[in-house]
């Protein structure tokens, strides 16, 4: 496998000084309020600490409560403002409970993250069990709708509102063996575009990413030769990192993101350019 290190990033709040000493802050996110799902370790809990950093209040979203708690309290530690959420995005009653924990912590729920997923079995089409189909399109594709209907109606009363959805590579080109994850995140990104087009007049954008190969937990679940094919076919010659993805995500949850939705950001070392 491919693991090379990309150069170190610096952590601080990206800023640009003005030649007269005045200071504007890019992706300002200071009194927002965001529920990121799937957040306690990997692509997730990246994302929570890079929208933090920006001056976001996060709800840390997890099925794993303690480990939701855990990189909660990492963040508060660092003096941000972050608190762990019970998550299970395949269960209507959690995902509404999370957007109301959001709603009375913050008082406004303006970004939504669904990055909760599972890669599921890694096997041929026809020795898939109906429980393996079910399980990965509940949680990957249906998750992201429970979710999405949940949050939405509260940007739409405040007129603002930014939706950004983790898709990946196989939902555009499909990987062999994972056709579940591919059919789901591929329904992901459509998704994504309906709802983008229901939504644009209220100054809500909603966009998908789809990463390539990200060096996360969620590789654990995959064969050396599966992560080894991927890998291969990325012209950067590396997998990618969370921080890469966590920089893209925070640009499309930010006010300056105002004119772009209905958009699928790819995040792949330039695997996919379509």
């Amino acid at each position: 496998m491919t693991w090379s290190t990309p150069p170190k990033r610096s952590k601080r709040r990206l800023t640009k000084s003005r030649s007269k000493g005045a200071h504007v802050s890019f992706f300002d996110l200071n009194g927002h309020g965001a529920l990121v799902t799937g957040a306690a370790r990997g692509i997730g809990a990246g994302v929570c600490e890079r929208l933090a950093r920006a001056g976001a209040q996060v709800g840390v979203a997890d099925l794993n409560l303690e480990a939701a708690a855990a990189h909660a309290e990492k963040l508060n530690a660092e003096g941000l403002q972050a608190f762990p959420i019970q998550l299970d995005v395949s269960d209507k009653s959690s995902v509404h409970s999370a957007v109301r924990t959001v709603l009375s912590r913050c008082g406004r729920l303006d970004i939504l993250v669904n990055n909760a997923g599972i890669a599921g079995k890694a096997a041929p089409v026809w020795e898939q069990s109906d429980e393996d189909w079910d399980s990965v399109i509940g949680i990957d594709l249906t998750g992201v709708f429970y979710c999405c209907r949940a949050a939405l109606p509260h940007m739409v009363e405040r007129n603002y509102g930014r939706v950004v959805n983790i898709a990946s590579l196989a939902g555009k080109e499909g990987n062999p063996n994972m056709t579940a994850y591919s059919a789901a995140k591929a329904g992901v990104i459509a998704m994504s575009k309906s709802i983008a087009k229901e939504t644009a007049t209220k100054d809500i954008c909603v966009n998908a990413v789809s990463p390539t190969v990200i060096r996360t937990p969620i590789l654990d679940q995959l064969t050396p030769e599966q992560v080894d094919y991927m890998t291969s076919r990325i012209p950067r010659g590396r997998t990618g990192t969370v921080e890469e993805v966590a920089a893209v995500v925070h640009f499309l949850s930010s006010p300056d993101c105002s004119f772009v939705t209905g958009q699928c950001y790819d995040v792949s070392g330039g695997r996919a350019t379509y």
